[in-house]
C-alpha cells in the first residue's frame, strides 16, 4: 500500500472504489503474515458495518470525514466492543472481576468516539509493550510483531518499536490508514520512525484523554501514526476537534534550529547519514538551519521518578497474583514508584517546571528544532529477547530523544527521511507547546523537499 489516506478519500469522493470494497483489502491485510501479533483482538463485522453506513451516508450526500476507512485503536484505549487491557493479561482479568483495577467501560474513551462519529471502520486493538511501558515494542503475553518495514528490505526481524507497536504494523502492513495511539516518552514517535512512518504527538492537552488507561498520566498524550503528513493533520482535526490552521510559510522563511550534544550522541552510520543529508536538502530549500548548543539538556532531570510513581499509582490495585503475571521487566519499572516518596516526586515536578521554563527561553527565534527521532536503525529482535542487559540498553536509547518533547510538554512529529532503499530513519521536528499549527505547516514543507 503506497497511497495515504487522504488519496483513498479523494478515490472514494470520485467514485473510484467504496468504503465497502477498502475495507476487505485492510482486514485481509490483518490477516496476512506482516500483520502477525500486530492486533490483539479484532472487529471485523462491526468493521463492515461501519463502511456499508459510510457507503450509505456518501450516497445521500452527507459524507463522513473517515468515510468509512480502517482505522486501528492501540489496546490502551476503551472500545464499546471490549474494554481496554494494555496489552496485558493480567489486567485483562483484573478488568473482567468486579471490583478490579478499572471498572468495565462504559462507552468509547473520548478519542475513539470521535474516530467513530468521524466515520471511522474501528479494525480492532492492537497490540503493545504492557501497560504502554517501554519504547521497543516487546510483548511476550501476545507475541511481538516483527516490523514488516524493515523485514522487506533486508529480511532481518527487527523490532517494531514501542509502546505503539501494533499500531505502526497496522499501518505499514495496510490493515489500517491510520492508527490511534498514546505517547508518554515517544510511543507514537519511536514505531512511526522505525517503519518510515509519520508520527505526530500534539501538545497535550489538545486531545482527550477519558478512557485511556494511563501509564504517568502527566505525560500521556493522545494521536496517531499515519502514512503522510496531510493525514497526521487531518487525523489531529478529528482527535482534537478542532481545525488547524496553516499559514504555508515557506522553508525560506523558516529558522530550524539543531541542538548540538545530547541528541546526537550514540547516532549509528545509517542515521548520522540520514540525517545530514535531510539538513542539506532543506538547506537547498532556503531553510535556514543553524547549530547550536541547548544549554539546559545539560540540566534536563531524569523522569524515571515521575513516570515509574504515576505508573505504579494506577496499577497497584492489581492484586498478587495478578501482578506476578506482568512481564518482568515491565513490573521491575512500575514497582520502582512503590517507593518514591511524595516529597521526592513534589520535587522532581518542580525541577521538571524549571527546566521547561530555561528551554523555552532558549529556545526562542526558533520556528522549531530538528533532531533524529532515534539514534539508531530498528535493533534485531532477537539480541533484546534473550538479554536484559541489551534490552534496557536499547530502551534508554530510542526513548532519549523523544522523550525530551514530553517532558518539555511541547509537540513534535517524526517523518521519515531515509533514501529510497535504505533501513527507515526518522527526522523530528519539535517545538514547545502550543506551536501545533506552526510546526505541522513546517513539517509539510519539509515533506516536500525530503
Amino acid at each position: 500500500m503506497t497511497d495515504d489516506l487522504s488519496a483513498v478519500l479523494a478515490r472514494l469522493r470520485a467514485g473510484q472504489t467504496s468504503a465497502a470494497a477498502e475495507i476487505e483489502r485492510s482486514l485481509a491485510a490483518a490477516g496476512a503474515p506482516p500483520c502477525r501479533h500486530a492486533f490483539v483482538r479484532m472487529y471485523a463485522d462491526a468493521a463492515r458495518a461501519a463502511a456499508r453506513a459510510a457507503d450509505a451516508a456518501a450516497a445521500r450526500g452527507a459524507a463522513l470525514p473517515l468515510a468509512g476507512l480502517a482505522i486501528s485503536v492501540k489496546d490502551n484505549f476503551d472500545m464499546v466492543e471490549h474494554a481496554a487491557t494494555a496489552g496485558s493479561v493480567a489486567l485483562a482479568d483484573a478488568r473482567a472481576e468486579s471490583g478490579g483495577a478499572g471498572q468495565a467501560p462504559v462507552g468509547d474513551a473520548a478519542a475513539v468516539a470521535r474516530l467513530r462519529a468521524a466515520g471511522a471502520a474501528l479494525v480492532g486493538h492492537t497490540n503493545m509493550t504492557e501497560f504502554a511501558y517501554s519504547g521497543l515494542g516487546l510483548n511476550p503475553h501476545h507475541g511481538t510483531p516483527r516490523n514488516p518495514a524493515t523485514a522487506a528490505l533486508d529480511g532481518v526481524e527487527r523490532i517494531p518499536g514501542g509502546s505503539s507497536s501494533g499500531a505502526a504494523v497496522s499501518v505499514a502492513a495496510g490493515a489500517a490508514w491510520a492508527g490511534l495511539g498514546s505517547d508518554t516518552g515517544g510511543s507514537i514517535r519511536i514505531p512511526a520512525a522505525l517503519h518510515g512512518l509519520v508520527g505526530f504527538k500534539s501538545t497535550q492537552a489538545l486531545v482527550p484523554r477519558a478512557g485511556l488507561l494511563p501509564l504517568a498520566d502527566s505525560l500521556d498524550t493522545a494521536g496517531a501514526i499515519t502514512r503522510s503528513v496531510r493525514d497526521a493533520v487531518l487525523l489531529h482535526e478529528i482527535l482534537a476537534a478542532r481545525a488547524v490552521t496553516l499559514a504555508a510559510k515557506p522553508l525560506a522563511a523558516r529558522r530550524l534550529g539543531v541542538p548540538r550534544g545530547l541528541p546526537l550522541d550514540g547516532v549509528d552510520a545509517a542515521v548520522a547519514r540520514a540525517f545530514a543529508a535531510a539538513l542539506e536538502r532543506l538547506s537547498r530549500a532556503g531553510a535556514e538551519i543553524v547549530e547550536f548548543e541547548l544549554a539546559p539538556l545539560a540540566a534536563l532531570p531524569t523522569g524515571g521518578i515521575v513516570v515509574s510513581a504515576e505508573a505504579w499509582s494506577w496499577y497497584r490495585h492489581l492484586s498478587g497474583a495478578q501482578q506476578a503475571r506482568v512481564d518482568p521487566r515491565v513490573a521491575r519499572r512500575v514497582v520502582a514508584g512503590r517507593d518514591v516518596l511524595a516529597a521526592d516526586y513534589i520535587e522532581r515536578r518542580a525541577e521538571q517546571r524549571a527546566w521547561v521554563a530555561a528551554m523555552e527561553q532558549a529556545m526562542a527565534g526558533f520556528d522549531a528544532l530538528l533532531s533524529p527521532t532515534v539514534p539508531v536503525v530498528a535493533p534485531e529482535l532477537a539480541p533484546l529477547q534473550a538479554d536484559d542487559a541489551a534490552y534496557f540498553a536499547a530502551n534508554g536509547l530510542l526513548l532519549r530523544n523523544p522523550s525530551l518533547v514530553n517532558a518539555l510538554g511541547g509537540c513534535a512529529v517524526s517523518l521519515p527521511c531515509q533514501a529510497r532503499g535504505e533501513l527507515p530513519v526518522g527526522l523530528m521536528l519539535w517545538s514547545r507547546g502550543g506551536q501545533d499549527d506552526d510546526l505541522l505547516d513546517t513539517a509539510l514543507r519539509i515533506e516536500q523537499v525530503l
